[in-house]
């Protein structure tokens, strides 16, 4: 499998964020190609990634430095994708 990294930007309080960080933790051990990493957007590394990515919603969902989604994901399409990133 090819190794895929994700990023989420979260933000302080986002509900969405924590749904989306307890779907991954379920199903990380299944994707061990995968390197996650969660940004706050208060920060000024958070800061930059939403500029870059001109992320207005959390939270902001970041597959292999292209923004995927933001404000909400869609399970079964994030788990299709992950497939398709990994075979190339």
């Amino acid at each position: 499998m090819k190794p895929i990294t994700l990023e989420e930007l979260t933000s302080p309080g986002c509900q969405i964020c924590r749904a989306f960080e307890e779907f991954w933790h379920a199903i990380e051990k299944d994707w061990p190609n995968v390197a996650f990493k969660k940004l706050d957007v208060t920060t000024l590394e958070g800061q930059e990634m939403a500029q870059k990515h001109m992320i207005f919603a959390s939270p902001g969902i970041i597959l292999n430095g292209t923004l995927w989604a933001t404000g909400g994901f869609d399970r079964n399409k994030f788990i299709q994708k992950l497939k398709e990133l990994s075979n190339g």
